[in-house]
């Protein structure tokens, strides 16, 4: 097969497996709006209800911003998977209305959400009881496809990338002289990995198993680049990946703008945002001078006739003002009329002047900031956006690129001539919604793609972990690692006593449920899982952990289910809840605790243990904690799968278990 048909079957492939998860996105979100109620999508995190919208001005580009809070004052947001960067819709607590209106978030707090509007909302978003619900995000499929026909068309530079990544050219390499000094506190896996990564020619692969500093090593990478004259696109597949990388370039001195919104509201990451830079500059007034006349000009023009079809018989724009100047009517449309219409259009006319100016002006701001900056951090998704469609990096690095579908590392891929992509495909791989993508390839990464074809020759393994004591490090490191990582001797025997907290046992302790009675339940018309015997458990060793003077802060909750998330969080006390986190184990890849409580929640005499086989999300769910590791399982059910079995085998050797919360130590 001739590398031509190779590129066009690899396209062609790709686009389809996009189109399917698109439409299956779309149908389970329609679904999920029909058969649920308001109450249970805001108990699930996927809707707010009882808002109140306030415009509170205009964003890039002129969008129009709306924060909204319950409509009740001072009434904090329920826990919700909104984030920014979604896609949500704005209703009168109608979502299925074919005409109600999309915007996304661009700020999240406690008490409100920010969204940025294309066009002006309707005015009962400004009033109570509006509804907010997560959408489907079209925009992000439509740019995987607008890179998929790039690659498919692809020329020079480009073609080079994609030959590589497909496998018929060889990766090359080029001898780089390689700066220590940049950061000392570099081991000297990481010191490796970065010399390796600036000498790729083409294709990187950073491997970081979980706290070996793989985001650390791409700042060192990019700031060696910089410092050799290189202009750089560092992206990641989510709003707080992105942040993480932000905040460790503006902490060695790389001049950094970040396309798009933080996930966190930080004076440190709102100063270096694209939005923030463009507001300080001295000629954002004339941006903001200039829209003002446009927005005063629509409510003016709303006194107006708009020239229907019906009333225009032929005529053109042009043709209804000279008509109007004659003071005439024109195939029965009387004078009056046409003068009414001519207004409107002369309006109009005024209104696309101001915003093509202040369009103009911002666009040359945004030049000026792009020029005067080194690295563009944004999402993949951003990366396709318009503002970046015209612009070429001498090098991507994607983090996290374990957990981007290979077609969303293409979008900021199109864009480069080298990539250095860093994840780790031992940990979580990205979430596909369509059963047939997934088999036919979609959850498998660029990353392991390039892994596959070229092994270790484009790879370079981080090996020491600054995070877990070495005893809850050792049981991932033997069964996913190969016993490669070495726990650095800060961490390797650190404990809860080292923080003034007593403590009676091991750093990994297992409570075991077998015969408490914990067998598993299935809520009506859910397909997720919940174990309330546990979910008391886990109450009563936070209960247990706060008395021992360990912070709500630095505990956290991992479970594998949602609606077991959903009745830990119900099970906390309101105050707790603000600051303990609770989520599946998704929602904790790249994070950390010092304490971590995992409910692995199955209970059942089949031994039936549902998406618990796939063991990248046991492999997370272990390597989480810093200083405690506190496991809840029912041992019966778990043996039947091997690895568990290996894992309760550890425990019983490494582990305090026990079998009854009056035995309980922490």
């Amino acid at each position: 097969m001739s590398s031509l048909l190779h590129v066009d079957g690899y396209v062609k492939k790709f686009k389809h497996l996009v189109q399917l998860e698109r439409e299956e996105e779309m149908l389970q979100h329609e679904s999920e709006i029909k058969s649920m109620s308001g109450r249970e999508r805001e108990r699930k995190g996927r809707a707010l209800l009882n808002l109140k919208g306030k415009r509170v001005g205009t964003g890039l580009g002129g969008r129009i911003l709306v924060k909204f809070s319950k409509t009740k004052t001072g009434v904090k947001l329920p826990d919700t998977e909104i984030s920014v960067g979604d896609l949500v819709m704005l209703s009168q607590n109608n979502p299925m209305r074919p005409d109600n209106p999309t915007a996304t978030v661009t700020e999240k707090t406690s008490y409100s959400l920010t969204v940025a509007f294309e066009s002006p909302p309707p005015k009962f978003l400004l009033k109570d009881n509006s509804r907010l619900d997560l959408y489907v995000n079209d925009v992000t499929f439509q740019r995987m496809l607008e890179a998929l026909n790039e690659v498919g068309d692809a020329t020079s530079r480009l073609k080079k990338l994609v030959a590589v990544m497909l496998g018929f050219k060889a990766p090359e390499f080029r001898a780089v002289e390689y700066h220590y000094t940049r950061n000392q506190m570099l081991n000297k896996y990481q010191m490796e990995a970065v010399e390796n990564a600036l000498s790729a020619k083409d294709i990187y692969l950073i491997h970081g198993p979980p706290g070996t500093g793989k985001t650390i090593s791409c700042v060192e990478v990019i700031h060696q680049a910089v410092e050799r004259g290189d202009t750089v696109l560092a992206t990641a597949d989510s709003n707080i990946a992105v942040d993480n990388l932000l905040e460790k370039l503006v902490d060695v001195g790389v001049k950094t703008v970040r396309v798009g919104h933080p996930a966190r509201v930080t004076p440190l990451l709102r100063e270096h945002t694209l939005d923030n830079m463009i507001e300080n500059n001295k000629r954002f007034r004339e941006v903001q001078q200039l829209r003002e006349k446009a927005f005063a000009l629509l409510d003016e023009r709303s006194n107006h006739s708009f020239p229907q079809m019906k009333w225009r018989r032929g005529m053109s724009d042009q043709k209804i003002k000279n008509m109007a100047d004659k003071g005439v009517g024109f195939r029965g449309v009387p004078s009056q009329k046409i003068k009414e219409m001519a207004k409107w259009i002369k309006l109009q006319d005024r209104i696309n002047s101001f915003f093509s100016e202040a369009g103009r002006i911002e666009e040359e701001i945004m030049e000026e900031i792009f020029e005067g900056v080194d690295v563009v951090c944004t999402t993949n998704s951003t990366a396709g956006s318009e503002l970046l469609q015209e612009m070429f990096f001498d090098l991507l690095v994607i983090d996290e690129a374990t957990q981007s579908t290979e077609p969303s590392c293409l979008i900021p891929l199109v864009h480069a001539r080298r990539v250095v992509m860093a994840g780790d495909h031992k940990q979580l791989p990205p979430t596909i919604l369509n059963q047939e993508a997934e088999r036919k390839g979609l959850s498998k990464t660029l990353f392991e793609r390039v892994l596959g074809l070229y092994g270790n020759e484009i790879r370079s393994v981080l090996r020491i972990q600054y995070r877990m004591h070495k005893d809850i490090m050792d049981f991932s490191n033997q069964e996913f690692y190969n016993n490669n990582i070495i726990a650095d001797d800060v961490v390797e025997f650190h404990r809860l006593s080292d923080l003034g907290i007593e403590e009676e046992s091991n750093p990994v302790i297992y409570l075991d449920t077998r015969g408490l009675d914990s067998m598993e339940k299935t809520r009506r018309g859910s397909t997720s899982k919940e174990n309330p015997l546990e979910a008391g458990l886990v109450s009563a060793i936070v209960d247990l952990l706060l008395c021992k003077g360990v912070k709500a802060k630095d505990i956290g909750i991992i479970s594998p289910y949602d609606d077991q998330v959903d009745l830990l969080r119900r099970n906390l006390l309101p105050d707790i809840r603000e600051e303990l986190e609770v989520k599946t184990v998704d929602g904790f890849q790249g994070r950390e605790k010092e304490v971590i409580i995992v409910s692995f929640v199955r209970s059942n005499p089949q031994g039936v243990i549902g998406f618990l086989s796939d063991l990248r999300r046991l492999n997370v769910s272990l390597t989480r904690a810093r200083r405690k590791l506190i496991l809840l399982g029912d041992s019966k059910t778990l043996r039947g799968h091997e690895t568990y079995r290996k894992l309760i085998d550890y425990l019983r050797e490494r582990a305090f278990v026990f079998s009854c919360m009056e035995e309980f130590r922490i």
